[in-house]
């Protein structure tokens, strides 16, 4: 019987490692798993690289032993097959695994309910105007209500939702619930069950910007879209409108951003992501009044890492049967 190496964390070896057995063993194979070393600036003898020939890019990998994984996955000849815990895989190295003829698949969805929640936790501070008494608890000041900017109702706005994965379409659904009017951007038209009232493909975002109080930001970063949302675009948004970025920092240019937000024509942002992390000190953004930021941590969640464990599994039953893999790259 041939025995496949899974390179995985640890972590994940511990808690699954009986299970990716069991996988392997009804469909007549064998597993060997090959955990990282405790210290992450060790690495993997030669003799276990050679042996390599599946890797989980788990989530308690990330991001401390992130190099020696890609260390090993680069050192393994015999590697076929790398998945990804979570959906973005837009850096370069897996571009190399993939120029290198390795299987690149990934786990969409796994972050999806945590990340839009953020989102839309954001979106409910800046509308309910939360930075400006939370401002003023800091300095035990009672606000009188005529110094707070009388809020628009929800149900008077309409949110605009670019990307409708898993995390753009629960942020769309949320909205809805909410009594948003929600408008998804998206190439293909979705189902009839998607939570949207109405949807254009990407060449026409132009024509909804106008229209978009709240514009969240959900797609992957590619070519296409790395810069998408520039000074022309935000210019198209209402005057007081809100952008909310849980996508990626480069898809928005970010000066942009701040020149938008100085101006006043964009009155608030909540931003999980940035075109450089982490953000700089000397960013304006750490100061404004009416950002509201987190270190690219919408997705911490205590279930995160169990449904990207079974997103995985799922994927290692199906080549263990020999099936073709779900959710590549």
């Amino acid at each position: 019987m041939t025995v496949a190496g899974l390179l995985t964390g640890a972590g994940f070896a511990s808690q699954y490692g009986a299970r990716v057995k069991a996988i392997a063993q009804e469909s007549g194979r064998e597993i060997e798993l090959i955990t990282l070393p405790s210290d992450p600036s060790a690495r993997l003898s030669a003799e276990e690289t050679a042996a390599v020939e599946l890797a989980f890019f788990s989530g308690d990998v990330y991001p401390d032993s992130s190099p020696a994984f890609f260390a090993a996955a680069f050192a393994a000849e015999n590697l076929r097959w790398v998945h990804c815990f979570n959906a973005g895989t837009d850096h370069p190295v897996f571009g190399r695994l993939r120029d290198g003829g390795v299987v690149l698949t990934h786990s969409p969805g796994s972050n999806a309910i945590p990340i839009a929640q953020t989102a839309i936790a954001g979106l409910l501070a800046l509308a309910r105007r939360m930075p400006v008494f939370a401002d003023a608890q800091r300095e035990k000041r009672w606000l009188e209500h005529s110094e707070v900017a009388t809020p628009p109702d929800l149900s008077e706005q309409t949110l605009v939702v670019v990307g409708l994965g898993g995390i753009g379409t629960e942020i769309a659904r949320l909205g809805r619930a909410l009594g948003l009017h929600v408008i998804g951007v998206r190439r293909s038209a979705p189902g009839p069950d998607s939570p949207i009232d109405a949807f254009v493909p990407p060449e026409r975002l132009d024509e909804v910007l106008p229209r978009a109080d709240w514009l969240a930001l959900a797609c992957p970063l590619t070519e296409e879209t790395r810069g998408w949302i520039d000074a022309a675009a935000l210019s198209r948004l209402p005057q007081g409108a809100h952008v909310l970025n849980v996508a990626r920092g480069e898809v928005m240019v970010e000066s942009a951003l701040v020149a938008g937000l100085k101006s006043g024509r964009i009155a608030g942002a909540y931003l999980d992501v940035f075109e450089v992390e982490p953000l700089p000190a000397s960013s304006p953004l750490w100061a404004h009044p009416s950002v509201i930021l987190t270190p690219h941590a919408a997705s911490i969640s205590a279930g995160s890492q169990a449904r990207q464990a079974e997103i995985f599994l799922a994927n290692l039953e199906r080549w263990a049967r020999g099936e073709e893999l779900a959710h590549p790259v």
